[in-house]
């Protein structure tokens, strides 16, 4: 009969051609013993698969200097992290000599959270190094936050360095080749300018885009032109407008720099003023011709009213003239008048 504390089981001893069956018993202990070992083992295992799996990148990381635990590999696969994508950036910033301290540099957990936010982790390391490399301040914080706005961090530290030119207009974006502008006299002047621009990095966040830079020059510019009293000279010294447009600070609450403003073509187009000023001659002579055909039915007008008033007059005329005969037949009646015959008699 068995222990209570004990456990039986069966080992199946195989020896040449006979099998036999071993009935043994073990104490807790070793139950213990053996649920330990295997649990080690299973932890062993599961290393050895993480340790072929990212052994390769965590040597990398370690030659690199780049700071990247096992560890935190392992977690990556968990959260669903890109480790390939992690690694290579802690290794570009190591090698670039940018700061990767766990505290205040760019450490692995803040590149973690950048790119389960939905970063590009690696645009940000290459303009963080391109900034480095050109003297530009520029963290990893920043960096991320202009990378998580939606813009293209990396361009904004190549056109920092390297001013890029906008064209005013842009016919990509309006369909215009120029901007069409009147002086004072009434001459067209049809003006192309290009805008050379560097990103303003402390403003990227929250300024304006081009669009905005390419409205307020062409503005300035139709503005400019329309203060000159003549057209001569805006072509002798086009450089005035250009001071003008430069003077008014239209890259304020913008991401960019306005380096200088050229005025690349300027023709000569129609004559404006004149052509207003015969509009408005045709206008005026077609509104004294409509006031004068309106003189000229009243006056018609009035024709015909006098003409029934004559009508009418002669009307009563008539009437007048038909009672003369029934008011003297009265008369002889009532004896207010005698013959004439009658009257020589009487007189003889």
């Amino acid at each position: 009969m068995m222990m209570p504390s004990a456990l039986a089981f069966h080992v199946l001893l195989v020896n040449g051609q006979s099998n036999l069956l071993v009935t043994a018993q073990a104490s807790p202990w070793q139950v213990v013993t053996l649920a330990g070992s295997l649990f080690v083992l299973f932890l062993l295992a599961v290393l050895g698969f993480f340790f072929i799996r990212y052994g390769k990148l965590w040597f990398q990381a370690y030659m690199s200097v780049a700071d990247v635990s096992l560890v935190s590999l392992i977690r990556m696969h968990f959260t669903k992290v890109n480790p390939n994508v992690i690694v290579q950036a802690k290794v570009m910033s190591a090698q670039a000599g940018l700061s990767i301290n766990r505290r205040d540099g760019i450490s692995t957990k803040r590149l973690e959270a950048h790119y389960l936010a939905g970063g590009n982790v690696m645009n940000v390391i290459h303009a963080i190094i391109a900034a480095h490399r050109a003297e530009i301040p520029l963290d990893f914080d920043q960096a991320a936050a202009i990378d998580l706005a939606g813009r293209d961090v990396l361009d904004a530290v190549q056109t920092s360095v390297y001013p890029k030119v906008i064209d005013c207009p842009d016919p990509s974006r309006s369909g215009k080749t120029t901007l069409s502008a009147i002086t004072r006299n009434g001459i067209e002047l049809r003006v192309r300018a290009r805008v050379t621009v560097r990103t303003n990095i402390e403003q990227l966040i929250g300024g304006a885009t081009e669009d905005t830079i390419i409205a307020r020059v062409g503005e300035a510019i139709i503005s400019s032109i329309g203060s000159a009293e003549d057209h001569f000279k805006v072509l002798e010294n086009p450089d005035l407008i250009t001071r003008v447009v430069l003077s008014r600070g239209l890259d304020a609450q913008t991401a960019f720099e306005i380096v200088s403003i050229d005025i690349a073509d300027i023709d000569v187009g129609e004559n404006i003023g004149a052509r207003l000023q015969s509009d408005q001659a045709e206008a005026d002579t077609r509104v004294a011709r409509a006031q004068a055909e309106r003189r000229r039915a009243e006056a018609i007008a009035e024709e015909q009213q006098m003409k029934a008033k004559v009508a009418e007059n002669r009307s009563q005329l008539v009437l007048a003239e038909a009672k003369v005969p029934m008011a003297m037949a009265d008369a002889f009646r009532a004896g207010r008048i005698t013959a004439p015959n009658q009257n020589l008699s009487d007189g003889s």
